[in-house]
């Protein structure tokens, strides 16, 4: 009989020779502490990445104020992730045509209450979209109807 066997990357280097060893099926608290950590390690390093700006840079781009962007987070028409400091951040490119207008629906869509969901769906890639990301496909013409149906199957 051939078995699946599927390794997170956040999986300490010897986990699949402790999951041998043991019978039991839930991680330990280390391996739990080590997969938050690299969860968080994630999240700083995104909120860092080029293409991030800030509430005042967005505003400039979009041609209007700091308090209407921040405003747009709050009502989901744009991806906001709370900034530690201070603040958002914001992808740069949801700004683009393609993707603006969808924005709000897909949230809606995914049950979202923070950007990080959002913004988590629209950069993984998706086998319905033959590995592509919902981000791509979107700036890529695939409808955006599509992407609203696969967000409403994944948040159910």
């Amino acid at each position: 009989m051939n078995t699946l066997s599927i390794t997170s990357p956040f999986a300490h280097p010897n986990a699949q020779a402790h999951q041998r060893a043991s019978s039991d099926p839930y991680a330990s608290a280390a391996q739990s502490a080590a997969v938050l950590r690299s969860g968080a390690q994630f999240r700083r390093d995104r909120m860092e990445a080029a293409d991030m700006i800030s509430t005042d840079e967005a505003a400039l781009l979009a041609g209007t104020s700091r308090v209407t962007i921040n405003a747009w987070i709050k009502s989901r028409r744009c991806i906001g992730i709370s900034h530690l400091r201070r603040g958002f951040k914001l992808p740069h490119w949801q700004f683009e045509p393609n993707l603006w207008p969808v924005l709000q629906p897909l949230a809606s869509a995914l049950g979202a209450t923070d950007g990080w969901r959002v913004l988590v769906f629209l950069e993984t890639p998706a086998p319905a979209l033959d590995g592509q990301t919902p981000r791509a496909a979107l700036e890529q013409g695939v409808p955006a109807k599509r992407i609203l149906a696969l967000a409403t199957a994944e948040a159910h």
